[in-house]
């Protein structure tokens, strides 16, 4: 048996066309939703997305399990999903974005080596990581959420972006009226069309 769990980021419960949403066309989704289960039901538990994703994977309040906001440690020990599934058999991998961070305090105490698996697994929530990128670098080279560098930029760089951080640069931006780079984390800058070629995106 396999499960493909999606979790998506800063989406309104009723932004896809499965959903009842009477303009926005989703039907890559929506075939995964007709062939799946929709949580029509699910409430987050805080209005941090980290936070809130920390709750998913351990089934507990926000005041339970500590990590009150994104970056902040899950605490070594704390059982999630991942372990859960695991321990029934199953393969467990993330892909994507978690705002997971190592509790590297609670490892040392314990003498685990966050090289090692089980070190590894308590750094990324219990499960085995194929790409795990928070996908925010809008500071800085690559940002600060990601102390890694991010393969998004390299792959930009590689492509001929000429910035130190074209996922801010270009990826996240448009160009205002008057040349230059619009952040497209304002509002303000809402209408302008992207800073990057489509393929790229």
């Amino acid at each position: 048996m396999n499960i493909l769990f999606i979790m998506y980021d800063q989406l309104r419960f009723d932004y896809l066309s499965c959903a009842g949403h009477p303009y926005l066309h989703t039907p890559n989704f929506d075939r995964v939703a007709a062939r799946g289960v929709r949580f029509t039901n699910a409430y987050v538990q805080s209005p941090i997305c980290g936070a809130s994703r920390m709750s998913f994977y351990t089934g507990r309040y926000v005041s339970s399990h500590g990590a009150q906001w994104n970056g902040f440690a899950l605490r070594v020990g704390e059982m999630t999903l991942g372990d859960h599934l695991r321990g029934l058999g199953m393969g467990c991998w993330l892909i994507g974005k978690t705002h997971m961070k190592a509790d590297a305090e609670g490892m040392a105490r314990l003498g685990l080596d966050p090289d090692s698996v089980i070190g590894a697994r308590q750094a990324e929530c219990g499960f085995d990581t194929w790409i795990r990128d928070d996908g925010l670098w809008g500071e800085g080279p690559d940002g600060f959420y990601d102390e890694k560098r991010s393969p998004y930029n390299a792959y930009l760089k590689d492509k001929g972006y000429p910035s130190q951080n074209p996922w801010a640069d270009f990826a996240n931006a448009g160009i205002d009226d008057a040349g230059g780079i619009a952040s497209g984390w304002m509002l303000a800058n809402a209408d302008k069309p992207a800073n990057i070629r489509e393929e790229d995106s």
